[in-house]
């Protein structure tokens, strides 16, 4: 059982999502973001050490990676074997500090508000120590103009107030030893940064260099929002992450059914003419149609080599039968897909496609011995 306190939304079939949280506030910065994540995910949010509900003990957190071990107990409390991971400030950090050090499990990232370093290490030091003898009352103003460019948010300003000074304390030690500016570029999970253009804590700049720094990262920098943009602006926000995770969970579902090779030379050939071609069909026919839990992946593949044959799209056929193949049909059994198809789609175009699917077969057959 993990030690740190989570709650857990969305269809038991949805993709997995871990929403971590910023320092000094609890699971619930992510309320208005929840209801439309958990129509489509199985959404976890985690409270950090001494946070929220968690329990305040420290749990031998010292540094970025123990609290990044702390959430992949989640993930396995839950046989999680892969997640799509979304933070804020800290809560990204953890993200990073997972797609680093776990590259196969987090599908995707989504940094909110975040960094590579945050700061001089020994700032964090300090405010580990004022806190621990003070406790977190004498943050609170401080905390207010840097978490809301609109109006304060009482209830989040109270988390901070009940956060356990132990607890928070940790959080800074972990903050003062994170710096993860050498090693960007090893996050290859699809990455979204988000930044508030009014966010005094980790100013845009912060979010350009996690940009420049992890290979195919989108940015979107959000109007009239400072560090809890999410709770400053939910619906821009929001939408940037519904615009993010169907894309990186098509492109994940892509890989799987055609496979790395095929998706890869498709990306090699992508023009800023196509891209937004590619984009919608990684976003809406992977990301959408082949991830919905009513047929599985070996009738998806029967459907679509029929409505192929029907409209005679041989190429994109020859790439179907691959897939198929990827999703368990064995040959025999596409064979009796395309003979169905000679009754209801005409003999000529099942010729045409049973030539073609020969040939794949062929192509894809392991080499016999000879005796």
């Amino acid at each position: 059982m993990t030690p740190l306190h989570y709650r857990i939304d969305g269809p038991g079939h949805g993709e997995p999502l871990i929403l971590g949280p910023s320092l000094g506030t609890s699971l619930r910065v992510w309320e208005p973001q929840l209801a439309a994540l958990a129509r489509r995910f199985r959404v976890v949010r985690f409270d950090l050490p001494g946070h929220g509900e968690s329990d305040p003990g420290a749990y031998g957190v010292r540094a970025m990676e123990d609290l990044a071990d702390l959430v992949l107990e989640v993930a396995d409390a839950y046989g999680f074997t892969g997640f799509h991971y979304a933070g804020i400030s800290i809560g990204g950090a953890i993200g990073a500090t997972l797609a680093v050090r776990h590259p196969a499990r987090v599908l995707s990232l989504a940094m909110l508000c975040s960094s590579a370093r945050f700061g001089e290490p020994e700032a964090w030091r300090e405010r580990a120590e004022s806190v621990r003898a003070e406790g977190t009352g004498p943050l609170l103003e401080a905390a207010a103009q840097r978490w809301f460019a609109g109006p304060v948010r009482q209830p989040l300003l109270d988390d901070l107030a009940a956060t356990d000074p132990a607890g928070y304390a940790v959080c800074c030690d972990a903050l003062a030893g994170y710096d993860l500016r050498g090693s960007l570029a090893e996050i290859t999970a699809p990455t979204l940064i988000l930044a508030g253009r009014e966010d005094l804590a980790t100013p845009p700049t912060h979010a350009r260099r996690l940009t420049d720094g992890i290979p195919g990262s989108t940015l979107v920098e959000v109007p009239g929002a400072a560090h809890l943009a999410g709770v400053d602006r939910p619906e821009s926000v929001t939408a940037a992450l519904l615009a993010h995770l169907p894309a990186a969970v098509g492109m994940t579902v892509r890989r799987e059914v055609l496979g790395d090779d095929h998706v890869d030379r498709a990306i090699a050939r992508t023009t800023a003419f196509t891209r937004d071609f590619q984009d919608l069909i990684t976003r809406y026919a992977w990301g959408e149609i082949w991830t919905r839990p009513g047929l599985d992946r070996r009738t998806r593949s029967c459907v679509t080599l029929t409505a192929l044959v029907a409209h005679g799209h041989l190429d994109e056929l020859a790439m179907h039968v691959r897939a198929a193949l990827h999703n368990g049909l064995s040959p025999d059994e596409i064979g009796e897909v395309l003979l169905q198809t000679a009754i209801y789609c005409g003999v000529p175009a099942a010729n045409a496609a049973f030539a073609v699917a020969q040939r794949v077969l062929t192509e894809t057959a392991p080499d016999t011995p000879e005796g």
